[in-house]
């Protein structure tokens, strides 16, 4: 066995030779123990001893590793308990490459436990991206359900809503919410989520474990008015309200203020869940939904992002 004391400089010293072996010279943790005269466990205290007392510095040479350091000062920024950034493709302007298959690995994630979970869904582009790339599942030990109704304003379904795709592809029991995105008045959507039927899908969406939604804009082409669910007069109402982007049709601020009146008194969605009592992320990325981001993680309407490298490198730049 090797002489030297275990403690003091001494100590440090070989702590730094293991660091250099294992992480520069490439050795594993058997031949650190030949070449020092140490025993194996002794070579692996040495080696977590280098890191603990930051002898090594560990830099990742790869474009991955820029998207795991944007990750990281995001969660600490806005305080969110979980991010994924992606890399961002330079020559396109696609809102989902990218994020819709890293939350469709994200969801598949969480459906392969066999704890049973209650997970909800809002609707659109991004996130029926995301479901179209889940693989065929077996989960019928989860519930899904739908954050917001499922019918356009001339009664056909709702083209981006995505429970009964999602349904078919993974086998959970489904929840979905059958009613008008928008109702036609204030009384008839306070009529609508009065209905015994219901009711318990509302309930159950206030109890999910994790959400999974998209962030849409308010500018000229923004989805809720050109997917049909509200008027251009509406569209510009909102605007001038300060209305920016929206979540499961439910419109906010740059506060992230939910604007009163005009259509927010007619959504018939679902509030989102707790943010303290579960996950809500949002999939979102591009230079039209940056300031709905950034709004709804100020104001924690949501505490999970995936996103992608120049979303993530102009939130961070736009505090």
């Amino acid at each position: 066995m090797n002489s030297r004391q275990d403690g003091g400089s001494n100590r440090l010293d070989d702590a730094a030779r293991a660091g250099w072996l294992y992480y520069v010279a490439g050795n594993t943790q058997d031949q650190i123990a030949s070449t020092l005269g140490i025993s194996r466990q002794t070579a692996q205290r040495l080696v977590s001893l280098a890191v603990s007392e930051g002898l090594i510095k560990v830099r990742v040479d790869h474009p991955i590793a820029n998207c795991l350091d944007l990750a990281a000062r995001l969660r600490s920024r806005f305080a969110l308990d979980l991010v994924e950034v992606v890399p961002s493709d330079p020559n396109s302007s696609s809102t989902t490459i990218g994020i819709a298959e890293a939350a469709a690995a994200e969801i598949e994630r969480r459906l392969r436990s066999p704890t049973p979970i209650v997970m909800a869904i809002g609707t659109g582009r991004t996130l029926k991206a995301a479901i179209e790339q889940l693989p065929p599942m077996e989960c019928p030990q989860h519930k899904v359900v739908s954050l917001t109704g499922n019918i356009s304003p001339d009664g056909s379904a709702a083209f981006y809503n995505v429970i009964f795709t999602m349904a078919d592809r993974v086998k959970a029991r489904s929840f979905p919410m059958p009613l008008p995105v928008i109702a036609s008045s204030p009384e008839e959507r306070e009529m609508l989520l009065n209905q015994p039927m219901i009711q318990p899908t509302l309930a159950l969406a206030a109890e999910a474990d994790v959400t999974f939604i998209g962030i849409g804009d308010l500018g000229p082409k923004a989805p809720l008015y050109e997917d049909g669910f509200i008027s251009e007069s509406e569209l510009k109402a909102l605007q001038k309200a300060g209305g920016i982007a929206e979540i499961v049709g439910w419109v906010f601020d740059r506060e992230g203020r939910m604007i009163e009146g005009i259509t927010n008194d007619r959504v018939s969605s679902a509030s989102l869940p707790s943010r303290e009592k579960s996950l809500v992320i949002a999939l979102a990325m591009g230079e039209r939904k940056l300031p709905g981001i950034l709004a709804a993680a100020n104001r924690r309407l949501i505490n999970g992002l995936i996103t992608d490298e120049r979303t993530a490198a102009a939130l961070l730049a736009s505090i």
